[in-house]
């Protein structure tokens, strides 16, 4: 594997003086090359954007042979090595490597001096072997092809984040090495992105198809949830509680039946998560399903000797808000001015949404996706209607490529006046916040908000067929602003303060 594999990642770690934008949860971490490990400066750590695994490299220039030009006007840096040339900029998500332009799935930043790049860039875009101890909090490169990088390790987890679209450019599976518990081992090892507990069901959303094994058990009564070579995402821990054993407990208060519900990556040979919901009488359950392969619903509103549903008597008390990226996996929305996805605007600005709603204690927030997957409308409407939801909210990007000045920002409802009034609680904070042109508050049949059976609107933030109006959404500062005023508009609509 050539040396050069690395030199996109270590664009990341030049010294440059510039604010560090957008919100990086610093961890204390470890950066471990072909098995040596990295010294690492006391202001320079790995850090978490954004659920992005962020990683500051500029310390690994010391130890390759290759040319960097930094450009502190266009706070670009271009790493070349022979003919080959690489180039990305501070906050922006587009590089190019050999001139052909890559989407890394969080932008560059700046941190302590420091730039900032996604490990998953490094797997993609760089042919090199990374993988992320959620334990120990460090992070294995590899220069070489497919290696078990920690063999005779144990008590550790390796997860890598999914892969994202990335045209023209090679992926190179960087999966951990699962055992199988007999001596044999296998790749594809599933990540649980996040757990929910809503109108008494357990939601499990994870990054690939997994088969649980479900049991019900007595003294005390208990349902156990196995699902088998699996482990924690390495974002998990920043979205929900997972202490160092990679344990923790959901909030359940308000649920009659429920004790509580606990989860923990039960072995590592095999890898397994165990989530045990904890009864206080005997319930029964049934395995209905998700939006799609990788998400898993246990529901116990059923009866004991039946499957007819019942709904619960008592809920948690919070407020359950669906929040809905749109499109996604197959489906890639409208092309941007610069032939970008309006999926990849959709999924980051969501995720900044739900980060901000996971801070709120009286509300419970689950996502139609947190990665690029594809569920279909009616499968995000069912979701929605199955969790009696009291708020939907949608999130697009809007396009005319025949009329590229269009721009603006504006909201639909569906004929409810409880739709028509979440959507100019919402809609005035958009437009105050984020400053883009008023086009209104309009009344549009769309599927998800028609078929949707509690209050629900759909967000056009603005044009990604208007080059300024694009750059502007693309900007981690407008989608932070953004976030916050569909929260702000979500509290104010729900009561919550």
């Amino acid at each position: 594997m050539k040396k050069f594999s690395l030199l996109i990642l270590l664009c990341a770690f030049f010294i440059i003086s510039c604010p560090s934008k957008g919100e990086a949860a610093a961890v204390q971490s470890k950066i471990i090359l072909d098995s040596k490990e990295i010294s690492m400066p006391a202001n320079v750590q790995v850090h978490v954007v954004n659920e992005n695994v962020m990683i500051p490299i500029r310390i690994v220039v010391e130890n390759l042979k290759f040319k960097v030009d930094w450009d502190q006007k266009s706070q670009g840096v271009k790493i070349q090595q022979d003919a080959k040339i690489i180039s990305l900029t501070v906050n922006q998500q587009e590089a190019t490597v050999d001139g052909k332009q890559v989407v890394l799935t969080a932008a560059p930043q700046v941190k302590n001096e420091t730039v900032l790049v996604p490990i998953r860039f490094v797997s993609e875009q760089m042919g090199i072997s990374v993988s992320w101890d959620n334990l120990d909090k460090t992070v294995y490169l590899t220069s070489s092809n497919k290696e078990s990088i920690k063999d005779g390790q144990a008590g550790t987890v390796e997860t890598v984040l999914p892969t994202t679209d990335a045209p023209e450019v090679t992926e190179v599976d960087t999966d951990p090495i699962a055992s199988n518990g007999s001596g044999q081992t296998t790749n594809l090892l599933n990540h649980v992105n996040r757990l929910n507990f809503v109108n008494n069901q357990l939601i499990i959303s994870s990054d690939g198809a997994v088969t649980p094994n479900i049991s019900r058990l007595t003294n005390p009564d208990r349902i156990v949830v196995d699902l088998p070579n699996t482990t924690f995402a390495d974002s998990f821990g920043s979205v929900q509680p997972l202490d160092a054993g990679l344990k923790g407990i959901l909030d359940v208060s308000g649920y009659p039946n429920i004790s509580e519900v606990r989860y923990s990556l039960f072995t590592r040979d095999p890898y397994q998560v165990r989530v045990v919901i904890a009864l206080k009488q005997a319930n029964a359950y049934q395995l209905i399903p998700g939006l799609d392969s990788n998400m898993l619903i246990i529901d116990l509103n059923v009866t004991e000797d039946s499957t007819t549903y019942v709904p619960p008597v008592v809920g948690s008390g919070r407020k359950i808000v669906v929040i809905d990226p749109g499109h996604g996996g197959s489906d890639p929305g409208t092309t941007s001015i610069t032939n970008k996805h309006e999926k990849d605007f959709t999924l980051p600005l969501s995720l900044k949404v739900q980060a901000l709603l996971l801070k709120e204690p009286n509300i419970a927030v689950v996502m139609t996706r947190d990665s690029d997957v594809y569920p279909t409308r009616p499968k995000r409407v069912q979701l929605a209607n199955q969790l009696k939801a009291d708020v939907f909210v949608s999130i697009h990007g809007n396009s005319l490529l025949n009329s590229p000045q269009a721009n603006g920002t504006e909201t639909y409802y569906y004929q409810r006046s409880s739709s028509k009034d979440l959507a100019n609680v919402i809609h005035k904070y958009l437009v105050k916040a984020i400053g883009l042109r008023d086009r209104g508050v309009k009344n549009e049949s769309f599927q998800v908000i028609r078929e949707t059976t509690m209050p629900a609107v759909l967000l056009e933030i603005g044009f990604l067929s208007n080059s300024a109006e694009e750059m502007i959404l693309q900007s981690d500062d407008m989608q932070n602003k953004a976030a916050q005023a569909i929260v702000d508009g979500i509290k104010e609509y729900v009561g919550v303060k």
